[in-house]
């Protein structure tokens, strides 16, 4: 055993562990919907201080995130272990120590708050403070382990990104940011579910309380079908107060043509590929979504007399 550890260690150097418990590219995809939040929060060109709080915000949200994603791996470590899609994580497979994991994991959030608080501004750093709680402590300690429906509970803590970083340039919350994140949080359980619903032996086998593990299949696949709708809801209502134009209505309408396409194959249960595939794209379909508006919110820009 100790000989396997000490071949994980020389084949995985200290840094790729570490940058690995940040959960990276999940990070990076909070640091793009934050991006939005801040572009669509300024009306018109980024001022130097702007650019500043831009800045600071997204390297103090980038540092929180990865830190709660550290804490998360901490805790789930035993968890992890039982589970082939996650059992060769660092602290699964023992590359890494917990204390180590737990210090850095501790620095990086509070280094993230903290740059917040001193130089964008108290609110951000509150608000990012209050996700990585309800995400690091909340959800993974107690919702993921309580109830099926943990993704919808836990779900606000991930939608929070777009609207920290409005609040990083303007210091105010608004309909707009809310509506941002009210985007992300209905898109949150059909994506998740998707994956659970191709991961449900693993969690069973593990005892997470998973929707598909408690309900069954075929309930999970509904639940994405209808929350699937859920979500076309939510991206609509930007064109539907004025927030956006045609643009945004045209692309998101596209996208979730394609989006309901594939929770309709998740739905017929016909597929064993479909949720994992669904899974992953909707990702593509956040993101798509988020760029619709930023594309959308500087053509208006443009169009806009001097």
């Amino acid at each position: 055993m100790r000989d396997a550890q000490a071949m994980g260690a020389a084949t995985h150097p200290l840094w790729r562990d570490l940058l690995t418990l940040c959960k990276w590219r999940v990070v990076m995809v909070m640091l793009v919907c934050a991006l939005v939040g801040m572009l669509l929060a300024i009306p018109g060109a980024i001022s130097p201080a702007a650019l500043n709080a831009m800045v600071c915000g997204l390297i103090g949200i980038a540092l929180a995130a990865a830190g709660a994603a550290a804490i998360n791996h901490v805790v789930d470590r035993k968890l992890d272990a039982r589970m082939h899609r996650t059992s060769r994580r660092p602290l699964a497979s023992g590359r890494l120590s917990t204390p180590l994991a737990l210090a850095w994991a501790l620095s990086l959030s509070t280094s993230g708050v903290a740059l917040l608080a001193l130089t964008v501004n108290p609110l951000t750093a509150w608000l990012t403070l209050l996700s990585l709680v309800g995400y690091a402590l909340i959800y993974t300690v107690f919702l993921k382990r309580a109830t099926p429906q943990n993704i919808v509970i836990g779900g606000v803590a991930g939608a929070a990104p777009p609207l920290l970083g409005w609040t990083s340039v303007t210091g105010t919350v608004g309909a707009e940011p809310l509506l941002l994140m009210l985007i992300i949080f209905a898109w949150t359980p059909p994506h998740f579910w998707a994956l659970a619903i191709y991961k449900r032996d693993e969690y069973a086998e593990a005892g997470v309380p998973m929707l598909p593990v408690t309900h069954g299949l075929a309930f999970a696949r509904l639940q994405v079908w209808l929350y699937g709708w859920l979500t076309v809801a939510a991206t609509l209502l930007p064109f539907t107060i004025g927030m956006s134009g045609w643009l945004y209505l045209v692309s998101v309408c596209v996208l979730n043509l394609r989006f309901m396409q594939w929770n309709l194959r998740v739905w017929r249960g016909h597929d064993e590929q479909a949720p994992l595939q669904a899974f992953w794209f909707s990702i593509r379909y956040l993101l798509g979504v988020f760029l619709a508006l930023l594309l959308d919110h500087y053509l208006s820009i443009a169009l806009s007399p001097a």
